[in-house]
């Protein structure tokens, strides 16, 4: 496969991978092209089509800013990211990374055309370095692709470097492009899917790095699930919406529940509410500009880190300690990955590509897939549950309201982690056969995502964005 485990989880900050870290790594990327560059007296940034349409609401804006002085959605303090910004917006000066301060007031040097799209993806972003008198002194496209891939302008004008975005796929070990070709792999090394990929990493790093970077991706999703528990009870999300934070006061009924009636006498649909509680405390998070894990993408980030909580606390309630959880957690992440990469390769993982099956979708097909193969399923099993996760999602929109990842977006986390804990059972209750491959919901996916109008992509311009009235 093309691209690593760790390429698809990725530590970064919210509202969107596509819209927010994706564009934060391109103008990154810009400022340290500049070096070369002379006479520079001002940069200019255009934000096309998706980018355009809700990049107000999905923090684009933010994100071209921060690249631009030198930050990385991973590294940087989120707590000091209010200050750097309002210091910009008041001395309209811009601390480019390796160039000094330079120019910048918003709506001028930068700019949301959402009626401008390039062919090769909606999500079109066009950076250029000006002279005094105004003429190009270097200019750079990229294209966010979803999940915070960035695409360069020279790499979309060659389709064959397009696909290749991380790697080639010819260098790993046991190269997979279908999961009919995983599952053969997995038949003649007689080995489980996560064996399977640990095979492929063992190309970039050894077995021990590739353990403690996957626990530390668990770690970054625990920590988030904890932050969004701990907010203030009754505070809002940023945003013209004022949406509350729902996960914290559940959080403390839960508890009051718990303490009232003890574990055992507790209603037996609780681990519903608590994977809901996980999944919205991670996108209320995210929404609110905090670090999360894309898994794959920002707008999904909430469903694989519930699932897998889900998981880990149900190990730990048989009587297993923390560390003792390790050998699953590492073979869901891996199992997880996998079914991603191959969402990433043969479909999308963009909402303003293919809509919101491209995000909570994959990350259902990818949590079932990971919790089947945690619980002991066979690759068929596995992959039947990964199926049945894309499956129920088919033509899901991306719609949010006010262009603000918020509504539907943290409740649809929630609904798709549940399913994707039922689509595991349905799987572990079969053979691993079924009428429907991995293989052909994901060519269907992508069909549907090709058939699904522009204003269901991502753009605020149809569904519930429409049809909810702000006040």
């Amino acid at each position: 496969m093309a691209i690593s485990v760790f390429d698809l989880f990725k530590v970064g900050i919210g509202p969107s991978s596509s819209h927010t870290v994706g564009p934060m790594r391109a103008a990154r990327s810009f400022a340290l092209a500049l070096a070369s560059v002379r006479d520079i007296h001002h940069i200019e940034v255009d934000l096309l089509g998706s980018l355009g349409a809700t990049g107000v609401g999905h923090g684009t804006d933010r994100a071209v800013v921060l690249g631009l002085m030198g930050h990385e959605p991973d590294t940087v303090d989120v707590d000091a990211i209010e200050g750097w910004l309002g210091e910009v917006a008041t001395q309209e000066r811009l601390p480019v990374m390796g160039l000094g301060s330079v120019p910048w007031q918003a709506g001028t040097h930068l700019r949301f055309l959402p009626l401008q799209s390039l062919p090769f993806h909606p999500n079109a972003m066009v950076c250029r370095a000006m002279s005094a008198d105004g003429q190009p002194l270097l200019a750079r496209t990229y294209y966010s692709v979803g999940g915070g891939f960035v695409v360069s302008g020279e790499m979309a004008d060659d389709p064959h470097k397009a696909q290749q975005v991380v790697k080639d796929a010819s260098t790993l070990p046991w190269p997979f492009h279908s999961a009919a070709q995983l599952l053969s792999l997995c038949e003649q090394h007689q080995c489980s899917i996560a064996q399977v990929m640990r095979h492929n990493e063992l190309h970039w790093r050894s077995n021990a790095a590739m353990d403690e970077s996957l626990l530390h991706i668990w770690h970054a999703m625990q920590a988030c699930i904890d932050r969004g528990l701990r907010r203030p009870v009754g505070s809002h999300l940023p945003g013209r919406l004022k949406v509350s934070r729902r996960a914290p006061q559940l959080w403390q009924r839960l508890k009051a529940q718990g303490a009232a009636l003890g574990h055992a006498a507790m209603d037996a649909m609780a681990a519903l509410d608590q994977v809901n509680l996980w999944a919205m405390a991670v996108n209320e998070e995210n929404a609110s500009g905090g670090r999360v894990v894309t898994a794959p993408t920002n707008g999904a980030a909430g469903i694989v880190p519930a699932v897998l909580k889900h998981l880990v606390d149900s190990l730990m309630a048989s009587g297993l300690d923390e560390a003792s959880t390790h050998p699953q957690v590492l073979d869901f992440l891996l199992t997880a990955g996998a079914v991603g990469l191959l969402y990433k390769e043969n479909a999308s993982i963009s909402g303003a590509e293919v809509g919101c099956q491209g995000e909570v979708g994959v990350a259902c097909s990818m949590a079932a897939a990971g919790l089947c193969a945690a619980w002991g399923g066979t690759p068929q099993q596995v992959e039947n549950a990964a199926e049945i996760g894309m499956e129920h999602h088919l033509g899901l929109t991306c719609d949010p309201v006010g262009g603000l990842v918020q509504i539907p977006c943290i409740e649809r986390n929630a609904l798709a982690a549940v399913q994707a804990i039922n689509a595991a059972r349905l799987a572990l209750h079969g053979n691993g056969q079924h009428h429907v491959s991995l293989d052909q919901v994901m060519a269907t996916m992508k069909q549907t995502g090709a058939d699904m109008k522009h204003q269901y992509k991502e753009t605020s311009l149809g569904g519930l964005a429409v049809n909810v009235v702000l006040c």
